[in-house]
């Protein structure tokens, strides 16, 4: 089993910036991706940005340039620093990690989620 929990949620103007955080405990395999998804009111919850263990990061087009996915693999942690907030990155904001156990198994896991919410 693994524990997702996040944290560094908040209220921000527009233009402002935020961190968050991520850590992961339990069974975390050596293959794995850890990331950020994040769904707003009324709409589908929605990638935010992945990043695979000793690999590349990847963005949603609409946070690309503003949002920063890095990881402390020796913590177990993601972190998500947002710059330029802008209103419509209002939205619960879900920590993930896909544990890869083999080339067909893959097992998911959610955090219970933080809030940001920018004011305009």
């Amino acid at each position: 089993q693994v524990q997702l929990v996040e944290s560094g949620g908040g209220l921000v103007q527009t233009g402002g910036s935020l961190r968050l955080s991520c850590v992961a405990s339990g069974s975390i395999a050596s293959a794995n991706t850890m990331g950020w998804y994040r769904q707003a009111p009324g709409k589908q919850r929605e990638l935010v940005a992945t990043l695979p263990r000793g690999g590349t990061a990847n963005y949603a087009d609409s946070v690309k340039g503003r949002f920063t996915i890095s990881r402390d693999n020796a913590k177990n942690t993601v972190y998500l620093q947002m710059n330029s907030l802008k209103p419509e990155d209002t939205a619960v904001y879900y920590c993930n990690l896909v544990n890869y156990w083999s080339a067909i198994t893959r097992r998911d896991y959610w955090g219970q989620g933080t809030q940001v919410t920018v004011s305009s």
